[in-house]
């Protein structure tokens, strides 16, 4: 074996060791090369305004689809799962719900402070080449190189689904110009089968077959949509206030889901007490007590408390 190529195996498996020990569910490792085919389903997605009045996602589409022109010369992306499967769940008795990833501190934080410590250490092994970390927060097609690197494949629902651990996972990425071994270990059958779960549960008909209409999914609608809700929202909503778990939870694959192991992630005791009543009560400096560094703070009190009085 060339010399080359068995230091880039051994850069491999410390770099996916190291991201375990800081706590990632697992780690997988591609070429930075353009995303073609991704590309092409994103396009036309997009001309079928399914991304709703999420115009940023019409923005920068280019650098979404080419890491190189995210990171000049980026050879690799790193890529990593982030667990926040929670075993505390809110009570939904007498209350609204709230989507699981949004129960503690916003991942963005967590999960940036995690990925530029890897940085770091991945640096004490191979010095320092150009890098970012991206999670969340720019033009990367996250489940793309998840899929690319082997970590999960693509579900019905659109949710990148690990065999091992299911679909509750954030998504994080490394681009570098350090150059890597990428084995062939893309993720491209399709292991829902015959399954339509997620398809028959979702109570606004957002989903069909590996693809979502935004315009009609409750987490849009509750998180990312600014307008009026319609009349009939209280009766598809199904409760959820921010956010919607409806697709994950009757998932088949998530019966392997496990509890997270990141405090941060659990709900305060003030956010376990809350009920409906509480709620339709909510003022905004009790909102900013609540939702202090979580991501709620994304649709802001005015736009939870929209959710809220239209659930009620």
């Amino acid at each position: 074996m060339p010399l080359q190529k068995l230091i880039q195996d051994q850069l491999n498996e410390f770099i996916i060791d190291e991201a375990k020990k800081l706590g990632f569910f697992d780690c997988g490792i591609s070429k930075a090369q353009e995303l073609t085919g991704d590309k092409e389903r994103m396009e036309k997605w997009l001309s079928e305004k399914g991304n709703g009045e999420m115009s940023y996602l019409d923005r920068n589409k280019d650098k979404r689809y080419n890491p190189k022109l995210l990171v000049e010369n980026s050879k690799s992306v790193i890529t990593v799962l982030y667990n926040y499967f929670p075993n505390d769940k809110l009570p939904e008795k007498d209350n609204f719900k709230i989507s699981k990833y949004a129960y503690g501190t916003d991942y963005h934080y967590v999960m940036k402070e995690k990925l530029n410590t890897l940085v770091k250490i991945i640096e004490t092994k191979a010095g320092k080449y150009n890098t970012r970390v991206f999670v969340d927060s720019a033009p990367v097609m996250d489940r793309a190189w998840a899929r690319k690197s082997g970590l999960g494949f693509v579900g019905k629902n659109t949710m990148l689904i690990n065999k091992k651990g299911g679909s509750f996972f954030f998504i994080g990425n490394i681009i570098t110009e350090l150059e890597l071994n990428y084995s062939d270990t893309e993720i491209t059958k399709d292991f829902c089968g015959n399954c339509t779960k997620c398809i028959d549960a979702c109570p606004t008909q957002a989903i069909t077959e590996f693809n979502v209409d935004s315009k009609k999914c409750i987490s849009y609608l509750t998180i990312e949509y600014r307008g009026d809700l319609d009349t009939k929202f209280k009766q598809k909503a199904k409760n959820w206030m921010f956010g919607c778990d409806i697709c994950q939870d009757v998932c088949p694959w998530n019966r392997f889901s496990t509890q997270h192991n990141e405090p941060l992630f659990n709900p305060s005791s003030d956010l376990k007490a809350m009920t409906k009543e509480k709620w339709k009560i909510l003022e905004k400096v009790e909102f900013n007590k609540l939702f202090k560094g979580s991501a709620v703070n994304r649709t802001r009190y005015k736009g939870l408390k929209r959710n809220i009085d239209s659930l009620t």
